[in-house]
């Protein structure tokens, strides 16, 4: 699995991080998205799946 995120299209909400702490994080200043780790494990991946299911720019890409 590979994660990638679109920074131009983040809206900052947050749900990413709250559905994915060890993948996610954002920026202090603007709020925008920032990606921790593009190869997530196989415990990792159910969070991966969630916030880009949940993320409402649908900034979030997974490639199996």
């Amino acid at each position: 699995m590979k994660v990638t995120v679109d920074q131009n299209l983040c809206a900052s909400s947050g749900n990413c991080v709250m559905n994915a702490p060890e993948l996610f994080d954002q920026r202090d200043e603007d709020g925008v998205v920032v990606l921790l780790n593009d190869r997530p494990s196989a415990e990792q991946s159910e969070g991966a799946h969630r916030a880009a299911a949940q993320c409402p720019a649908q900034a979030i890409y997974i490639e199996e």
